[in-house]
């Protein structure tokens, strides 16, 4: 659903004074609805020689590392091989900041906010070994966010900076590192599932047991002490983490074990319109979940007539096929999705205009395609578990068809019996 998605760093080397470059580093994320959470990015890489920090701005290294070969007062910043860069937090005084820094690592979506989809911060660096940074580029780039893997620095095009109206200036060499997003590298198991239900049938399809805690697994611990016994008063740890928190999620004890669960109900049918209504809930005992987003497929979001409690977009990505849609809270309201309890919900109805072309409420046609929650793709309950028409009608309106019938055979007999 996102294609071209990705996050983009941008080394620019801005001045060099003999083995002394100031070096201005940008980290875009290209992302249409994947964003970096809490505790944000660590930027990290191994220097090809024996090169130094001298001075940081709008981001700092966790470690100083051995500087000891240094003598009197000035001290660099870092002296590590292989150093990790963590941007600063807000609130940082101004003579530590730059632009587009000092937010703790978390970065918008490309969607949601493109003005806070990318950081930067600035370092002078030393090397007494190379006459030129094309010469020994870094190496072993990582962001320290589970599923992302990044490339080697590639020599593009220097990039280009806008002085005044009539003057544009450039960098003297710009180094280009791209990193792309795994699930399956993130996390062996999913992290959402989906459940379905309809006005017309009364079954509630519930999400798939063992979704996220022991798929695959039967035997699994966690699979034999929730699923079997049901506890739904006590929580236990899932073994990984979920939306790059480097610390294991306790949710609540379910069938599914998922911390995040999706309600899809097909709620009301018109003449010409359907309505839908959606449930994001969360099962996770300490985590609020900031800045989150749904993204779902289905054919009718071509033609979505009003969203309501969110924000929407559609994600044209294929030609002129309009068939997802991104969701995500408005600001100050439902941006934020708490933590497991009577408030940790967030959820939205849907007015959509039945296309006669395609429309159907029979085999499964009413329920989406796929669905991610902040970037992740959620388990789906399998298709022949999905709510059917009463007596295995396709449509309601063979349904309205059959009682007609029934009730002119009726009104037939009556009136023969009177005459």
């Amino acid at each position: 659903m996102d294609p071209d998605g990705n996050i983009t760093i941008k080394w620019d080397f801005m001045t060099n004074s003999g083995d002394m470059y100031m070096v201005s580093v940008s980290i875009y994320n290209y992302q249409l609805y994947r964003h970096i959470e809490r505790p944000g990015w660590r930027l990290g890489w191994t220097w090809p020689n024996d090169e130094v920090i001298w001075d940081m701005r709008g981001a700092e290294t966790t470690n100083q590392g051995n500087c000891s070969k240094f003598k009197g007062d000035n001290i660099p910043h870092c002296c590590e091989k292989s150093p990790t860069i963590v941007d600063l937090l807000p609130g940082t005084p101004y003579n530590m900041q730059t632009k587009n820094c000092c937010r703790g690592g978390v970065l918008s979506s490309l969607t949601q906010d493109r003005t806070l989809a990318m950081a930067s911060f600035q370092m002078s660096m030393e090397s007494a070994n190379i006459s030129s940074p094309a010469t020994g580029k870094p190496s072993n780039f990582t962001l320290g966010i589970p599923g992302y893997t990044c490339s080697n620095a590639t020599v593009v095009a220097p990039s280009k900076f806008q002085f005044d109206k009539q003057r544009t200036t450039q960098a003297l060499m710009t180094w280009e590192i791209t990193c792309s997003f795994s699930q399956f590298r993130e996390s062996a198991t999913p992290s959402c599932c989906v459940s379905l239900s309809t006005f017309y049938n009364s079954t509630i399809v519930s999400c798939p047991r063992c979704s996220c805690g022991c798929q695959g697994e039967p035997t699994h611990h966690l699979c034999s002490r929730c699923c079997r016994d049901g506890e739904q008063s006590n929580f236990l740890r899932l073994p990984n983490g979920d939306g790059g928190s480097t610390t294991s999620p306790a949710v609540l004890c379910t069938p599914h074990m998922c911390p995040i669960r999706v309600h899809w109900h097909v709620k009301e049918s018109y003449r010409e319109y359907w309505r839908v209504k959606v449930t994001i809930t969360n099962f996770n005992m300490y985590s609020n979940y900031s800045d989150w987003n749904l993204v779902i497929q289905h054919p009718n979001f071509r033609s979505i007539l009003q969203i309501f409690s969110f924000n929407y977009l559609p994600l044209v990505q294929y030609g002129e096929i309009n068939d997802t849609a991104m969701f995500w809270g408005i600001k100050h309201y439902n941006d934020m999705l708490i933590q497991c309890g009577e408030n940790g919900n967030v959820q939205t109805e849907m007015l959509l205009h039945k296309d006669a072309a395609d429309f159907t409420f029979g085999g499964g046609w009413a329920f989406p395609r796929r669905l991610s929650f902040n970037g992740h793709d959620c388990v789906m309950p399998p298709p022949d578990s999905y709510p059917t028409m009463p007596n295995g009608s396709s449509t309601l309106s063979s349904l309205v068809h059959c009682v007609s019938l029934v009730l002119s055979s009726f009104l037939l007999s009556v009136v023969l019996l009177l005459l």
